[in-house]
């Protein structure tokens, strides 16, 4: 479709979520692949802070609430059949992923085995009182 239309995605294909990739505004890199339902997608349009729906808790997430790594939105995109989100953001503190990494992606693969490719920011132990 050209031109200009209302928002509307579609959060019945996948469950209720749809999938969001979090990507550094400056850089493009891709920081993590999280999920938002309504409620998440609403507050994160109302906010400009990235919220999303933890799936391992069963309930709304607001990015950084934990650990103050906050991502602030400057860019969202959608697409084509509206179920699937990519959000540049600002993130705040340095740190996507709950393993203290700049980025969730942080692991690559070499033959059979995976090699961290990645400087941890953060202690998970001092953030989150628990050992990662």
């Amino acid at each position: 479709m050209r031109g200009n239309h209302m928002i509307q995605l579609d959060f019945d294909k996948q469950g209720g979520m749809v999938p969001v990739i979090a990507q550094d505004y400056r850089t493009n890199e891709v920081l993590m692949l999280a999920y938002m339902n309504r409620e998440a997608w609403e507050l994160t349009l109302k906010t400009g802070i990235v919220h999303y729906w933890s799936r391992s808790r069963n309930k709304l997430w607001k990015k950084g609430e934990s650990s103050g790594n906050m991502q602030e939105v400057k860019e969202i995109r959608v697409d084509c059949d509206d179920d699937t989100l990519v959000i540049k953001v600002n993130q705040v503190g340095d740190a996507a992923c709950h393993e203290g990494y700049k980025s969730c992606f942080f692991r690559v693969v070499e033959g059979n085995v995976l090699k961290v490719d990645g400087v941890r920011v953060f202690d998970p132990a001092d953030v989150y009182g628990e050992k990662k």
